[in-house]
């Protein structure tokens, strides 16, 4: 594999500093489906770039979490243009990845990169739960003409038999996804954004216990006034701090084994959204490394 230089990759850390790394950073700009705004496409680019904004020490952890996780970013490479061939690609990395002991995180790109890097999870674990952040299920079977469709995103995941789904922030389904949801109640739990003041932590809880977690976090799962840089942005969704302390949970409960966060597409001038990915994307890789 080609790596970027540690200045250049993600966090912009020191060319001096060595470590051996845990986990590598996958910039994977896959764009063929977006189906309102555009410009997934830029999201990896600019949150790596963002990312050398970001304050390497954590108040909360008390330390500079990349010294003891080790982060190294691939260099951009091409995307093939046909979306089956651009989902078993991603799904090919992750397996070298995985073949390498190391941990995979995807910048995406479009939600439809999914199914892809969740495929070499499946083929290694008897059960992968799927913590899913998102404003909308995911779950059409297919969505203007195509099967592996940003909206058909977890309904690709859910077709492998031993993927079950954790949903947060969802508050945009059609009837169709009502229908798929309805025949798949023992898979999927929806933790709904109307209902966020009653969401019941200890039962989230118990669904992780010992499980083998791989998030997958569309940004658009975000409040429309803290991330409108974003497809199909939603009014009424998870603040910063929600996000955080469900990621936590995860963290403490089960073993994280993979991650993607996609859908930013980046606004010209407004550098607040690629940053907050960027610390995200930290956060996430602090807690799994760090919390116990």
């Amino acid at each position: 594999m080609n790596y970027l230089t540690n200045k250049q990759g993600f966090l912009g850390i020191d060319n001096k500093f060595n470590f051996k790394e845990k986990v590598i950073v996958i910039p994977f700009g896959l764009e063929k489906t977006v189906s309102y705004g555009g410009g997934t496409k830029n999201g990896p680019k600019e949150i790596i770039k963002a990312s050398h904004q970001v304050e390497l020490y954590d108040e909360e952890l008390k330390c500079e979490p990349f010294k003891k996780i080790g982060i190294k970013t691939l260099k951009p490479f091409k995307i093939n243009k046909n979306i089956n061939k651009a989902i078993n690609q991603i799904a090919n990395i992750n397996k070298e990845i995985l073949d390498s002991k190391l941990f995979p995180i995807t910048l995406g790109g479009e939600h439809s990169i999914t199914p892809g890097c969740i495929k070499p999870f499946v083929k290694r674990y008897k059960k992968i739960t799927l913590l899913h952040f998102d404003a909308h299920a995911d779950l059409r079977e297919s969505y203007a003409g195509e099967k592996f469709s940003h909206a058909s995103a977890i309904k690709r995941c859910i077709d492998y038999k031993n993927v079950s789904v954790i949903s947060f922030g969802i508050r945009n389904i059609s009837a169709e996804e009502i229908s798929v949801l309805n025949k798949n109640k023992k898979r999927i739990s929806i933790y709904w954004a109307k209902d966020k003041k009653k969401w019941d932590f200890k039962k989230f809880k118990r669904l992780i216990k010992n499980k083998n977690v791989y998030i997958t976090f569309d940004v658009d799962g975000l409040d429309s006034s803290i991330m409108p840089a974003t497809g199909t942005p939603e009014p009424g969704g998870i603040f910063w701090d929600e996000a955080l302390e469900i990621i936590k949970i995860a963290s403490k409960n089960s073993k994280i084994v993979g991650a993607d966060v996609n859908e930013l597409a980046p606004i010209k001038g407004f550098n607040s959204y690629n940053f907050l990915v960027a610390k995200l994307v930290y956060k996430i890789l602090s807690y799994k490394f760090l919390l116990k």
